[in-house]
């Protein structure tokens, strides 16, 4: 405050120099306006007056502190001819006056009265903070839009976000002496922030000791959120401002307070949710540059996502993000949103003349320094957008609820996956264990002894089972028929109370009967004692008469409490009476309350046991399944193995076949017709011989199975001609035995003799039969059936 005074007196005593210095002009001017030549003196008096208005023409008569204040005071007027405001109230107030010279001073001491106001206006409601935030907040948000000054933005940052008097203060130098596990990373990074402004160039220098102070306290105090890069930007400009310790508090009040808690926690949900918000804002304003950010996959966190994380601290230069700053202070995240849609505004032409990587550079290099002339072009534009806090809201409302799907369906698919991970493991467990369950004819055996067994014990159970259930209903038969002690003790003690109380009455009525009896007696000898003194004066007769009928009355009363006594026995009699009907009333109620505790609990038993025995049932059909399957397996097995045997009997009997063809074969080619011909015929002998051997002695269900092989059987109807067929054997044959014959092979010699002839051979053989043989041909065939056997 003290310093604050010293530099208004300055500026006040400056100020009032400038003003006299105006006058003068101004006085001049006049006198120079009412010549006729005063239009030609305009130009160069202008000239030579505005140096003196701007700065002072005579040096000597200042201190060197003036003179800086007044280079200062110079710099703050300069900045306010480029407000947009203040041009047009300069140019407004050129057009209607008379003469530039008179609008030039004008503005010059307008200029200087605003800013004497501006520091004037500030100071006044940094001593009434209090009352000024309650009762003009409108006008301090306007004048925070406006901008605060550089030498009162320390202490209003301070009173906007009530951060001048937390208690966490004390705690910054013990935070200071304690370790965190995020000084590497805050080290690393201290050397990125703002590495072109001279307070935290160098290395090791105060600005960079004093970040890395401030970001590890932070990092102490809120151990979920730990460090997180954007945030050295914000801790920079605080520091830039004040001290570490009111930064840090600062910094601690705006994480608490202004959402940037949420936007730096590991999960930054919340710099979602502005991402959400913020593109929704684009859609509904700017739809044609949605859509071209949507055709070239141009996200809003490509380039949005760092305005929201460092409050335009990275995009813009340090004035007009201090300016910007300025506003969030006042009125939280609502500005980034309105800065954010008024860029894409003024750049929406350009824009959509890029792809993404343009667009990219033109985020980079051509949108930080647009507004390098001054800040309030970009903060008049961004409160022409539209902000609708309600309908933010909702957008939040449904971010909410589509992020809650998403993390739903997140879930959903999580358990989808573990469900299905699990189920492949059983797959595998359950193709294991039926590779394994391939079970043999004695363990088939063993399942059906179980089951044997399981049903005995099952049987046994059961009729144990009912010779408990019989046992435990005639133990509650026998518990009820007999006495209670409990309900015993209590009779007995009323009982006792009856008979007192009729004992008390007893002695009552005996007591008054007594009474009554001596009251009698009064009255007899009263009697005998005024029988002879009915000649008395009548005086005396009429207290005798009021003896009498005091007698009488005593009587009556005696006689009533007589009464009343027996009314009062009658009574109490009643009254026990009912009191142990209550009592039969209550054993009764509370026999009938156990009878069907015990009727519910029977009845639950016997559901259990129904129970049971429904799944013993089930085990037993399991387990009859399982054996029957079992020994269907083992069936098929043995068919298999049966059918294998049969065609490999049948392989062997095909290799003889080929391997007696070509023997046959050979002969053929050897010997001669008749030669031939003659072994044929005993070889028929032979197996005449034969077939009478095996019909004599070996048995059909022992004889083994014939496949491959048919067995045709001609029978002789003439003596010239064999005229039966193959097929009518092979029917005959299986119709009479059902059993087909086995290839035997005898040592030495074949049993069964296959014979390929052609219709050539077949003839000559008939002829050769005819001629030489015939007689005993003949013979033969009337005695015996013929055999041959074809393939």
């Amino acid at each position: 405050q003290v310093a604050t005074d010293k530099v208004a007196g300055k500026l006040s005593s400056t100020l009032s120099w400038v003003k006299n210095t105006v006058s003068h002009t101004v006085s001049q001017m006049a006198s120079q306006v009412a010549s006729p030549s005063a239009s030609l003196h305009t130009t160069s008096s202008s000239t030579t007056l505005s140096t003196p208005a701007l700065s002072p023409s005579s040096p000597t008569q200042l201190s060197p502190d003036d003179l800086e204040l007044l280079a200062k005071l110079e710099e703050q007027n300069r900045l306010l001819e480029t407000d947009s405001k203040s041009l047009r109230s300069v140019n407004g107030s050129r057009r209607n006056s008379g003469s530039s010279l008179v609008s030039s001073s004008s503005a010059s001491s307008n200029l200087s009265h605003l800013e004497e106001d501006s520091w004037i206006l500030w100071g006044r409601i940094v001593n009434e903070w209090e009352d000024v935030r309650k009762k003009k907040e409108k006008q301090v948000k306007e004048l925070v839009r406006k901008g605060i000054p550089h030498h009162f933005r320390a202490i209003v940052w301070q009173l906007l976000c009530s951060a001048q008097s937390m208690p966490i203060k004390d705690q910054y130098s013990e935070l200071l002496k304690m370790t965190s596990p995020c000084e590497k990373l805050i080290r690393r990074d201290i050397a990125r922030t703002y590495p072109e402004h001279d307070f935290f160039k160098e290395k090791d220098s105060l600005g960079q000791e004093v970040l890395f102070n401030v970001m590890k306290a932070y990092s102490l105090v809120d151990r979920e959120v730990g460090y997180c890069q954007g945030s050295a930007f914000i801790v920079g400009l605080l520091l830039m401002q004040m001290p570490e310790e009111e930064a840090f508090c600062v910094f601690v009040k705006l994480m608490q307070d202004y959402r940037l808690r949420e936007l730096f926690k590991p999960s930054m949900a919340e710099l979602g949710l502005c991402m959400y918000q913020f593109e929704c804002m684009i859609q509904e304003h700017l739809p044609e540059l949605y859509v071209h950010f949507q055709s070239q996959s141009f996200h809003t966190s490509m380039y949005a996502s760092s305005w929201f994380l460092t409050i335009f601290l990275t995009t813009f230069p340090l004035p007009i993000a201090t300016r910007i700053f300025d506003i969030f202070m006042s009125e939280g995240l609502e500005i980034v949103f309105r800065v954010g849609l008024a860029v894409l505004q003024m750049n929406q032409a350009e824009l959509l003349q890029l792809d993404m990587e343009g667009m990219l550079q033109h985020f980079q290099k051509v949108i930080p320094h647009q507004f390098d002339s001054g800040p309030d072009k970009l903060i008049q534009a961004s409160y022409q957008v539209k902000y609708n806090a309600k309908k933010m809201k909702k957008l939040e409302k449904e971010y909410t609820t589509i992020k809650t799907k998403e993390m739903e369906e997140q879930v959903e698919i999580k358990r989808l996956r573990t469900e299905n991970r699990l189920l492949k493991q059983r797959i595998e467990t359950l193709e294991k264990h039926k590779c394994s369950s391939r079970y043999s004819e004695d363990f088939v055996l063993q399942l059906e002894k179980e089951l044997v067994q399981a049903r005995l014990s099952e049987a046994e159970s059961h009729c144990a089972l009912k010779e408990m259930q019989d046992k435990v209903l005639e133990m509650e038969k026998r518990n009820s028929s007999l006495p209670d002690e409990e309900n015993v003790a209590r009779l007995q003690e009323e009982l006792i109370a009856v008979k007192l109380r009729e004992a008390e009455a007893l002695m009552g009525l005996k007591e008054l009967r007594q009474q009554v009896k001596d009251l009698e007696e009064h009255w007899q000898r009263h009697l005998a004692r005024t029988s002879g003194r009915w000649k008395d004066p009548p005086r005396k007769n009429t207290v005798n008469e009021l003896q009498d009928e005091l007698m009488t009355v005593r009587l009556r009363e005696a006689e009533t409490q007589a009464e009343l006594k027996e009314t009062k026995q009658r009574m109490m009699e009643m009254e026990t009476q009912n009191q142990i009907n209550s009592n039969h009333l209550r054993r009764a109620e509370q026999e009938v309350t156990n009878l069907q505790g015990k009727v519910q609990y029977l009845s639950a038993q016997n559901k259990g046991l129904l129970a049971q025995l429904n799944e013993a049932k089930r085990r037993q059909a399991e387990i009859e399944c399982k054996s029957k399957e079992e020994v269907m397996a083992v069936r098929l097995r043995e068919a298999d193995r049966i059918a294998a045997v049969a065609e490999l009997q049948q392989h062997i009997a095909e290799l003889e076949i080929q391997k007696e063809e070509g023997k046959i074969q050979g002969q053929l080619n050897k010997s001669d017709s008749n030669q031939y011909i003659r072994e044929l015929k005993d070889q028929i002998a032979e197996l005449h011989h034969e077939i009478k051997c095996l019909k004599g002695q070996r048995d059909f269900s022992d004889q083994p199975t014939f496949d491959g092989i048919h067995i045709v059987n001609h029978f002789t109807g003439d003596d010239e001609s064999f005229h039966s067929s193959d097929e009518d054997f092979i029917t005959n044959s299986i119709q009479e035995s059902g059993v087909n014959f086995h290839l035997h092979r005898r040592t030495g010699q074949m049993a069964l003799d296959h014979t390929v002839v052609d219709s050539s051979d077949s003839d000559t053989e008939e002829s050769a039969l005819q001629t030489g043989n015939s007689d005993k041909m003949v013979s033969q065939q009337r005695r015996m059936e013929s055999y041959s056997t074809t393939v």
